[in-house]
């Protein structure tokens, strides 16, 4: 019986986004993975049933250290401190680990996600959930549904993001000072 190497599944996970996001899903291929990790193809079987098991593995692995970094140092503040200390959090996550930012977004607009139960991942948040009932108790947000409020948070995230990432914008600190005070603006009471 062979044993599970975490250094061996980590490049695995790196070469599979790597590939992702240069070939795409359908050209990415197990003996691609395998090849580029270094490894055999034989390897990846010891970690994943299949293909589709590895990628949305992979994608709760990389959402579970997105989350990490988010709500780092968040806890124990008011809901407006709080939610700044995120959209920081996130934009460093988002400029520091642009691959998996990426493969993130391809895997969330492919049909994956359609087949793939995101509650898991989900729980990955729960601290923001934290944040936006604070935030209710203190009356500071909007007595709304969840997924409203966040619609008004990340997406304008995330559309800098890639205008960043294609050369035609920043994330200065004016900018990021303009993102908090837009969010909160727009979840505020």
């Amino acid at each position: 019986m062979r044993y599970k190497d975490n250094n061996k599944k980590e490049a695995i996970y790196q070469a599979t986004i790597l590939l992702l996001n240069r070939d795409g899903f359908s050209s990415t291929s197990m003996s691609k993975i395998a090849k580029h990790a270094g490894v055999s193809a034989s390897t990846i079987y010891i970690y994943f049933e299949n293909k589709d098991d590895m990628l949305k593995k992979l994608y709760l692995d990389t959402k579970q250290k997105m989350s990490t970094q988010m709500f780092s140092d968040t806890t124990d503040s008011d809901a407006k401190t709080g939610l700044a200390k995120v959209i920081r959090n996130y934009i460093d996550y988002i400029v520091n680990n642009k691959d998996a930012f990426l493969f993130l977004q391809q895997f969330t607009n492919s049909p994956y996600m359609s087949e793939f139960d995101d509650q898991e991942a989900s729980n990955y948040f729960t601290p923001m959930y934290q944040i936006v009932k604070s935030g209710r108790q203190e009356g500071t947000f909007k007595d709304v549904d969840n997924d409203i409020l966040f619609a008004y948070i990340e997406p304008p995230i995330t559309e800098l993001a890639k205008r960043y990432f294609r050369g035609e914008s920043s994330f200065t600190e004016e900018r990021i000072e303009a993102l908090i005070r837009l969010a909160w603006s727009a979840i505020k009471k």
